[in-house]
């Protein structure tokens, strides 16, 4: 089957008002938060932890659940409840009354944000197998250009009022389900439904969905480990920055706009310049050895203007990893469960979202406390890196055990 224009497109802008929607809240978020704490800066922060944590929680307990529901009942209307759930979260965040209310719709929030999932099996369906990989990395476009745009403009916005990015992103999301609603066609075939096996339906019980895949369970564990890396990166980066180059918030915020633009970039070129040359199997490890070199590089730079050259390596790199992995289990898994391998996918990554941050930022407070036995700033780039060398380890050991059994 041949990728339909059309539902590409929807796909991409469906991606792309999300995370404008998430960018939208970015900058505002903290400072939200302080006027729900009475100011407490400290008291705002132990919460905005809290909440990035609850949201990344939500988001791995429920992709497998989502993706299954979109196998039963298809991706379309799967997809458009999550958009009019998302939407009315927004809104009702931008009028939440005291903390406690705004807590429980974050939550709500991390639950209904299940469109990526849901996306990446919509494309699984339409895509033939050649063109898997590059339009997996048309992901990875929508998320640079919403990560451009979003945070840029939810900061004016926030100027206006500290509630209006939500009721932009809440219009978002509405205005995406009315397009969706008459432009968005089903893209599974009825004799493709699978009924839901409750059992399965969870970030566990949907694991075994990787066995699909030859060495599928071993490729995706060295994969954990690279993401892990990255979300440390991302996570760490501000702190960094600040520390090491003495950055204001102005200029982390274009250095977050030059990564964004990067990806963009990276994703919609590079991924279709070189899988189709290299194949999804050496893109992968070719991804993965950049992107080590690149976190060695981050560790040793000693001036900011450094890392913008690191970005040329680092992130085009990086960008191979994700469409290769997912062209290589999706092409493996029967179209009946494309919904719950995707869920199982967004699993994962919330999941090392959740362990990576507080590895990198324990590493970096360690190597520049007083208890350190020698300052450095950049152990945490270079734990990252030892993490994607462990990981191009397992992944290639995955590769060679299958060519033995074939």
């Amino acid at each position: 089957m041949s990728a339909r224009p059309a539902s590409l497109i929807f796909i991409v802008v469906t991606l792309v008002l999300d995370m404008l929607g998430i960018g939208l809240i970015l900058p505002i978020l903290p400072k939200l938060i302080e006027s729900f704490t009475g100011g407490d800066v400290a008291a705002a922060a132990h919460v905005l932890g809290l909440l990035t944590a609850l949201y990344a929680v939500m988001q791995f307990a429920f992709g497998p659940l989502t993706g299954s529901l979109s196998d039963r009942f298809g991706r379309r209307p799967v997809l458009l409840i999550s958009l009019g759930g998302l939407g009315a979260t927004y809104v009702l965040s931008a009028f939440a009354p005291n903390l406690g209310w705004f807590v429980a719709l974050r939550a709500l929030t991390g639950l209904m944000a299940s469109t990526f999932p849901v996306a990446n099996a919509y494309i699984a369906d339409v895509s033939p197998p050649e063109q898997r990989a590059q339009n997996f990395g048309l992901v990875g476009v929508a998320f640079g250009i919403g990560f451009i745009a979003g945070p840029f403009l939810g900061g004016l916005l926030g100027e206006v009022d500290l509630r209006l990015p939500f009721l932009a992103a809440g219009g978002l999301a509405f205005a995406n389900l009315v397009f969706g609603f008459f432009a968005l066609p089903e893209s599974l075939k009825p004799e493709h439904r699978r009924s839901i096996d409750l059992r399965r339906a969870n970030p566990i019980g949907a694991f075994p969905v990787f066995a699909h895949a030859h060495r599928g369970i071993l490729m995706i564990g060295g994969y954990i480990l690279s993401a892990m890396a990255q979300r440390g990166l991302e996570n760490i980066w501000v702190l960094y920055a600040g520390y090491r180059y003495a950055w204001s918030t102005v200029e982390v915020g274009l250095s977050l706009t030059a990564v964004g633009l990067m990806f963009a970039l990276s994703q919609g070129f590079v991924v279709r310049a070189v899988v189709p040359r290299l194949g999804e199997r050496r893109s992968l490890v070719l991804g993965l050895a950049v992107s080590a070199f690149g976190l060695t590089l981050y560790g040793f730079a000693w001036e900011g203007w450094m890392a913008y050259v690191i970005m040329v390596i680092h992130i085009p790199g990086w960008a191979l990893v994700m469409p290769s992995l997912q062209a290589l289990l999706t092409g493996a898994t029967p179209p009946d469960e494309q919904g719950l391998l995707q869920g199982a996918l967004s699993s994962v990554n919330t999941g090392t979202a959740i362990v990576g941050p507080p590895l990198a930022t324990t590493v970096f407070a360690y190597f520049i406390g007083p208890t350190a036995p020698f300052l450095l700033p950049g152990a945490s780039f270079f734990v990252g890196a030892g993490l994607i060398l462990v990981s191009i380890a397992i992944i290639g050991a995955s590769f060679r055990r299958q060519a033995d059994s074939t």
